[in-house]
């Protein structure tokens, strides 16, 4: 007689276990094995616990590299490690349904997966392509915009004045 455990019932379901989990841990170890950084979009609800003050537009990016962590445990149901943020330690915890993409930080190849159904209120529904994602986030802009060059004095070629 053999027992039921839970995972059993999950894998006697006609869609099977989510490939989602499996396919994180496939592209974090290809990254680490191509000295590349593994980096992983998330989807920020009630259920992620990540500094707030890092979210942006209901979405967060971490770096998930051996050498940006420590405990990494890459899960069926749950991603956590510890990570510092502006020099304090951080415990991390990600429903890996909420993984949007991992990606390599160097060259942006990686996967992305279908945003979660959310049934909490959210700041936004984020969408994610790995293309956005590979981008480094550039410091934020004011509304002041650089002059335009000079133009050009009229009349004649530019010409070169040599000082000693």
């Amino acid at each position: 007689m053999t027992t039921s455990t839970s995972s059993d019932s999950i894998a006697s379901t006609p869609q099977g276990s989510s490939t989602r989990p499996y396919l994180i841990r496939a592209l974090h170890e290809w990254c680490t094995d191509n000295r590349l950084t593994p980096y992983i979009a998330t989807h920020v609800s009630q259920r992620v616990q990540v500094p707030s003050e890092y979210v942006k537009d209901g979405e967060i990016v971490l770096n998930v590299g051996f050498d940006a962590t420590s405990d990494l445990h890459l899960g069926n149901d749950v991603i956590t490690f510890k990570a510092r943020f502006s020099g304090r330690v951080r415990e991390i915890m990600i429903p890996v349904d909420h993984v949007v993409a991992i990606y390599a930080r160097e060259n942006g190849q990686g996967m992305a997966f279908p945003a979660p159904i959310i049934e909490e209120s959210t700041t936004a529904t984020p969408t994610a392509s790995i293309a956005t994602l590979a981008k480094t986030p550039q410091p934020a802009t004011t509304d002041k915009t650089p002059p335009p060059p000079p133009k050009p004095p009229a009349g004649g070629r530019p010409k070169l004045k040599v000082i000693k």
